[in-house]
């Protein structure tokens, strides 16, 4: 009986490399996601699934790798609603209640309760008062002379919370707290109250406050202010005289002379147009 065994002696070998753009087969392909045949003629597609084909030759025989990429869904993003910050009512809080306070100022026999670390922040004549080398910075107990409550209580208020209610009113009484306000921005270094008290001034010149505004622009460095209280007070002879009529004009030639020759000049430019 002859032997039916078979010696293989020769064997066929061939590395094929298989790249599919777009496609990782690391990060996809699991366990039984794709097939392999080993002979044309055994060609296993299913008709509900995408393959890939791939076929070469080796020694004769003819080869194919068909892949199927595992679908994972997708889920959409859900959008989750971000609430606006409130910080500012937080800090307002800790303002109202005292809570940890290490300073207070101490105004007409009132007094004002704040935290060093926060006036530090938003003001540097504050950082300098309580941090640096002024008397101040172990105190815990400031007297201020040159403002009143109502005053230094706002301008508080604006310094942990970024609003200051009292300027929203369109009445006399907020013109005037601007005017305060606006010093005392301008004292501590607090910006942006600073600016807020100029845009409040700039939209309510009248022949009352003019000059009073406009001492405080020149005194405090507030350009644009002091260009509207000019261009408003010779905006007509009638305008110009209501004006030096009145108890600010005064004040304002006591405390910044140098002004009075820009007013003429700029009335005597207004007349020359006309």
């Amino acid at each position: 009986m002859e032997d039916a065994s078979t010696n293989v002696t020769h064997a066929a070998r061939l590395v094929q490399l298989l790249k599919i753009q777009g496609f990782s087969a690391t990060e996809h392909m699991k366990s039984g996601s794709c097939t392999y045949i080993p002979s044309a003629t055994e060609h296993m597609k299913s008709d509900s699934c995408n393959y890939i084909p791939s076929r070469w030759t080796v020694n004769g025989y003819e080869w194919e790798v068909l892949l199927k990429p595992l679908l994972v869904p997708r889920i959409p993003a859900e959008e989750v609603p971000v609430p606006s910050s409130n910080l500012h009512q937080h800090l307002g809080e800790i303002l109202q209640s005292k809570m940890g306070s290490d300073v207070t100022f101490l105004v007409c026999q009132e007094s004002f309760h704040a935290h060093k670390n926060i006036l530090a922040a938003r003001s540097p004549a504050s950082k300098a008062q309580f941090f640096g080398e002024m008397k101040e910075k172990s105190s815990r107990r400031v007297e201020i002379m040159d403002m009143e409550p109502e005053e230094i209580g706002a301008m508080l208020h604006f310094i942990y919370t970024d609003t200051i209610p009292k300027l929203e009113k369109q009445e006399e009484a907020s013109t005037v707290m601007a005017q305060h306000l606006l010093a005392a921005a301008d004292r501590y270094g607090v910006d942006m109250l600073k600016l807020i008290c100029e845009a409040k001034l700039s939209g309510g010149i009248t022949v009352d406050t003019a000059a009073t505004t406009l001492a405080l622009a020149q005194q405090h460095n507030c350009s644009r202010l002091k260009a509207k209280c000019v261009k408003f007070i010779v905006s007509t002879p009638e305008v110009l005289d209501a004006v030096l009529a009145t108890e600010g004009y005064k004040h304002l030639e006591a405390s910044c002379p140098l002004v009075l020759t820009e007013l003429l000049k700029s009335a005597h430019g207004r007349n020359a147009e006309a």
